[in-house]
């Protein structure tokens, strides 16, 4: 019988505002700094790392390298012959490899194990990386006529909630304000010196329209930059008492269904007893609360996928803060405000903090431990005991959630 928890022992994240081209600064680079650092967060030796799990989405498009799996050996010795994979999974890279860490831990295989995402997606101009980050989508299938494939989509999540339950675009861009103003009090966000209004509209010189109802301040950004934790099982503890974790992931909900956006949104209108928009979504996030044995009323804060104004206005309803298609009501009484009912994205999320995709949900699941463990610094909930996470990729084609508890 393998060990039953698994505990994050430290984190790092790079500073997203960087761009590593202009620094000359490859995957090699950008990985050893993630391997380094986050090896000294955790107090711990390359030689003591049992599994590694690499989270990347895009290397071979934006830099053309692959097999990244075995770049952290390449430029750390002690990590030379540890078992390690790469795993892709778009916007929820970070996700899937935490999940496939837990399993190697929870089997009993290994007692350690460091989770790494990294992306790269500076090395090209802005207009070529949107192209590129579109092959998350179904190739072929959708979003053909789009000038902007993500924003396409994610306008037309907008739409399904405005066709269903009625949605005003000022919603939209006060999700979009919040998050721009809580990473301003985050040292490590891409947007934190940004001069942004502190209340948007729909201004068409500052806050142009990108596709259909979204607008430049909508949309998350194109980000370079790294992330990584090391995970020890209940055994590794025992054999290292003097050790102090930042948190236990208490629960996991992953969840996997077609590519197509409108494969999904046609599958719940057809079910006349669905209220969700997307209710896979809301089952990967009960699976980490059943995992974990909370409800949302234990839960004092999340971190959740922004890749655009939509879907955080989808994770709001999807996690539970309101019924289906009440999302407004939680952004209008200020619940997901840093001092709120629940706050959502205090570290500015993938809007305001940056989004390197393959990072991302390696991102999340840090800053989930830092707010447990009362090390968020400016962006700390107050007495956080119990954080969680939502991860999407591509239009929730993969979709992860974690529970994140105080350490006793």
């Amino acid at each position: 019988m393998g060990s039953t928890g698994v505990w994050i022992l430290g984190g790092y994240q790079s500073d997203f505002a960087r761009n590593f081209d202009r620094e000359g600064m490859d995957f090699a680079g950008l990985t050893a700094e993630i391997v380094t650092s986050t090896l000294d967060a955790a107090h711990v030796d390359a030689d003591e790392i049992g599994v590694v799990h690499v989270a990347n989405a895009f290397g071979e498009l934006f830099a053309r390298q692959a097999h990244l799996g075995a770049m952290p050996a390449t430029v750390d010795d002690g990590l030379w012959g540890t078992p390690s994979v790469r795993h892709e999974a778009a916007c929820a890279s970070g996700g899937v490899a935490i999940v496939s860490a837990i399993a190697d831990l929870r089997s009993g295989a290994y007692q350690s194990a460091l989770v790494l995402g990294v992306e790269l997606e500076k090395t090209v101009p802005g207009d070529t990386a949107t192209s590129i980050l579109g092959a998350a989508a179904w190739t072929g299938h959708e979003g053909g006529d789009a000038k902007y494939l993500w924003p396409h989509m994610f306008d037309a999540v907008a739409a399904e909630y405005d066709r269903r339950y009625g949605l005003d675009p000022l919603h939209l861009r006060a999700i979009a304000a919040l998050n721009f103003a809580n990473a301003r009090a985050n040292p490590r966000a891409q947007t934190r010196a940004w001069s942004i209004p502190e209340q948007l509209t729909d201004d068409d010189i500052q806050n142009p329209v990108i596709e259909g109802r979204l607008r430049r301040f909508d949309c998350s950004q194109i980000t370079d930059g790294g992330s990584g934790v090391v995970l020890v099982t209940d055994t590794w503890l025992r054999d290292h008492p003097r050790a102090r974790p930042l948190g236990r992931i208490d629960g996991w909900g992953h969840r996997t269904v077609g590519l197509g956006l409108h494969q999904k949104l046609d599958r719940s209108r057809r079910d006349p007893a669905e209220d969700y928009v997307l209710p896979h979504v809301r089952t990967a996030v009960l699976d980490a609360f059943d995992r974990a044995r909370v409800t949302l009323d234990d839960v004092d804060g999340f971190e959740v996928h922004d890749c655009f104004t939509p879907s955080e206005y989808l994770a709001i309803d999807h996690i539970g803060l309101t019924a289906p298609g009440e999302s407004w009501k939680a952004v209008e009484a200020g619940d997901i405000e840093p001092r709120g009912r629940l706050p959502i994205n205090p570290s500015g999320g993938l809007i305001g903090g940056g989004h390197p995709v393959g990072a991302t949900g390696v991102r999340m699941l840090v800053d989930a431990a830092r707010q447990v463990s009362g090390t968020a610094g400016d962006y700390q909930v107050d007495d956080a005991k119990t954080f969680a996470t939502l991860n999407f990729g591509g239009s929730t084609a993969t979709t992860v959630s974690f529970v994140v508890g105080r350490t006793p």
